[in-house]
């Protein structure tokens, strides 16, 4: 029998008066209970219980135990329903970690909702498109794009990676009659391109096959490792560049940038939720969890298309 059992069977034994009654409460022998008792006084050397053939009663040394043994039970009990409380209202602090161009222009202007539906919840974010440790930083959530690695994380999807090569509508009108663009003419074009800060490639740019997305690697006039960056040169007219769909939404809804040629969908690519595998999961992390798919999909995505299908791109205009 554990330390804490033997405490919580001392308790019923001061309260029930007898060895005998505890037993009967306890669904145990008197034997069992009488040997628990003696066990605990042997690790304690000392004596808890004066025993007579007609009573049992508490030595000095037993009611000064039996104070700090109630109150540590007590104050065990109270923290246990607490904790118990906690994990089953979305309440307490969570931490989420999202890349920078996603964090920016999709989960910020969520968050004042999820705080109008969630005032208990303190959310703790950080932006940044480094590979995250979430064990070792303690993170609940990870918003990752591209492709995952194997792992013992949970991860559930939000939406498939588009990526859309745009350009300025400037660059585009100095063009004049080499339009339209195609995919066979990226080489005959300027490029912004983005590289990953974590080991210094490149990100390729894809194109469209019969079966599957194919990677090349036109020209690299510019090369930046901040997709805002990337974007905004773009819309300087230096050039083409391809960038995922969640940075691109905006620029195209400005019209700063236009759709070249139609969205490229990588297998394997997407946007995901990533949490640890949890038996008893927080509240928290459900509520967060259940708000984000909301959320997307109201905005047009889900786990198996987004807005991208439905862009016309420049060159059918053209």
């Amino acid at each position: 029998m554990d330390k804490l059992n033997l405490l919580k069977l001392f308790i019923t034994v001061v309260d029930r008066g007898s060895f005998a009654s505890a037993s009967s409460a306890l669904g145990l022998s008197p034997s069992t209970v009488s040997k628990a008792i003696a066990r605990l006084e042997s690790d304690l050397k000392l004596y808890l219980f004066h025993r007579t053939t007609r009573q049992l009663t508490l030595t000095e040394a037993g009611t000064a135990y039996l104070e700090t043994v109630r109150k540590l039970l007590t104050e065990l009990e109270q923290c246990e329903n607490q904790l118990v409380q906690s994990n089953d209202a979305p309440q307490g602090r969570l931490k989420i970690n999202a890349p920078v161009a996603y964090g920016r222009r999709y989960l910020l202007p969520l968050l004042g909702e999820f705080h109008r539906q969630y005032p208990q919840i303190t959310v703790d974010l950080s932006l940044e498109d480094a590979y995250v440790d979430m064990i070792e930083q303690g993170v609940d959530i990870c918003i990752r794009s591209g492709s995952l690695d194997e792992s013992s994380m949970i991860a559930k999807q939000l939406s498939p990676m588009d990526f859309i090569t745009c350009a300025s509508p400037d660059y585009l009108d100095n063009l004049k009659s080499t339009l339209p663009v195609s995919e066979d003419d990226y080489y005959d074009h300027p490029w912004i391109r983005f590289r990953f800060k974590q080991t210094g490639k490149l990100m390729p740019i894809l194109v469209n096959q019969p079966e599957h997305a194919l990677a090349r690697s036109p020209g690299e006039d510019f090369i930046v490792d901040d997709g805002e960056a990337m974007a905004q040169l773009c819309a300087q007219g230096l050039g083409l560049t391809q960038m995922p769909h969640f940075l691109a939404r905006d620029w195209l809804n400005s019209g700063e940038l236009v759709p070249v040629t139609p969205f490229v969908r990588g297998k394997g690519f997407g946007v995901w939720m990533v949490y640890a595998k949890r038996q008893f999961q927080p509240a928290k992390i459900r509520a967060f969890l259940n708000f984000m798919s909301t959320q997307i999909e109201a905005g047009g995505e889900t786990q198996f298309k987004t807005w991208a299908e439905d862009l016309t791109p420049y060159s059918a205009h053209a």
